[in-house]
């Protein structure tokens, strides 16, 4: 007979259990009560799009889309594509849903995103992100509220300290036009030096040499001209409105002059929040204004902002988070008081009381079961106490036990 090979889990992905689920799942419930607080609405989206929805508005020349990218045909022939990240899902449906009514539209999201990259620390094929936009907003407060969410929701986690915001300004059309063309004619000067690469963004993304690798192009990066020369008043004024308002929340930030967006629908403000603790993948949260994407789908000219954050990076920065509190485990002694203690245990759990059943073995095993669990009490269920009509129950700190009529248990629990 032929052995059956157990499969493997695929590479790249992850299976997520114990602390390391705790972890993850402290980040998502600690995310939902934050979003929450400033009033954003959670929506859920297709986990895939059509794959010219990515392809449209990430860039056909990004390594996300050209290398990146789960595509594939459905038996109908066309070509979906499983979601590299939220925000090109998120402008489609509130394209093609008609939530242009609703705007300005403050919503988040989470869930798997997919990217086909070499598996490294904190870096899936599979992963998860965490996501809150502002559509239809086009003032600076939207940029404002955004990044003062962001900064509470890593303070709620614990892990702000050790972590730095950097800001940036991508400017107007008209700023943007005028640093690329300046960004060009000093890259073209140092043409022979540039890598290979580099000499690719040169003729279509020039603007992200700007944040390149290679040892070869820094010296010619880091000698690039600035965007604030060539800042129109209109952007300026943008950007020191966002600044004045992060200051106003109490919110630390610092300048990074060379932090960019590369694809021409992102306007105005771009920021990551950085931290040395994840070694060389420092970026735990990152986003910008994104005022041409909904234009560049085809939809109508609309302000947009947003960031997104990587569920796993956050949850490798928590603290071990503690088990979920049990407060009693019910400990049957003979086959009556198993059949009795179902319908108890049933009753606490409608009571709210979050209660475990210890079933199998004897009575020292299952007491240090309870104690395992970091359970306050054991609920002990005999046929002594079935003929009472009570439970002996064991305040396990303290080993003090009392007797408890069955209806009065949950409140005695409490």
């Amino acid at each position: 007979m032929a052995r059956i090979e157990t499969p493997r889990r695929v590479r790249g992905t992850q299976d997520i259990f114990g602390d390391e689920q705790r972890r993850f799942a402290h980040v998502l419930a600690t995310f939902e009560r934050v979003r929450a607080l400033y009033c954003f609405q959670r929506i859920d989206i297709p986990v895939f799009e059509s794959t010219a929805v990515f392809a449209r508005s990430l860039g056909e020349t990004t390594d996300v889309v050209s290398k990146e990218m789960y595509s594939f045909e459905d038996r109908g022939g066309d070509s979906l594509t499983l979601r590299p990240e939220f925000t090109a899902g998120i402008a489609r449906a509130y394209l093609t849903e008609g939530w242009q009514q609703f705007a300005p539209l403050k919503i988040t999201t989470s869930g798997p995103v997919f990217r086909y990259e070499r598996p490294q620390k904190g870096r899936f094929r599979q992963f998860h992100q965490i996501d809150a936009e502002v559509i239809g907003a086009a003032e600076p407060a939207a940029d404002v509220e955004l990044l003062v969410l962001a900064d509470q929701l890593l303070r709620e986690l614990g892990i702000a300290e050790g972590v730095t915001l950097q800001l940036n300004t991508l400017g107007d059309a008209a700023t943007r036009e005028a640093w690329r063309a300046a960004l060009v004619a000093h890259f073209e000067a140092h043409r022979g030096e540039l890598s290979e690469d580099s000499l690719t963004r040169l003729e279509k993304n020039p603007m992200r040499i700007l944040d390149s690798k290679d040892p070869k192009d820094r010296p010619i990066a880091d000698s690039a001209p600035d965007i604030d020369a060539y800042l129109t008043p209109e952007a300026r004024a943008f950007f020191d409105a966002v600044t004045a308002g992060l200051d106003a929340a109490g919110v630390a930030w610092e300048r990074n002059a060379r932090l960019v967006r590369g694809l021409d629908y992102y306007r105005h403000t771009a920021f990551e929040f950085v931290t040395d603790r994840l070694g060389a993948q420092g970026t735990v949260l990152a986003g910008g204004r994104y005022d041409g994407l909904i234009g560049s789908l085809g939809g109508p000219e609309t302000a947009g902002v947003g960031w997104a954050a990587g569920v796993e990076r956050l949850a490798m920065l928590l603290d071990e988070p503690a088990a979920a509190a049990i407060d009693a485990v019910v400990v049957p002694m003979g086959a009556d008081a198993e059949a009795r203690a179902t319908g108890i245990v049933a009753d606490l759990r409608r009571a709210g009381v979050a209660v475990e059943m210890a079933y199998k073995g004897k009575m020292k095993a299952r007491m240090a079961k309870a104690d395992a669990l970091g359970a306050r009490f054991a609920i002990i269920l005999g046929d002594d106490e079935l003929a009472k009509g009570v439970a002996a129950v064991k305040t396990l700190g303290a080993g003090t036990q009392v007797e408890v009529a069955f209806a009065d248990l949950a409140e005695a629990l409490r």
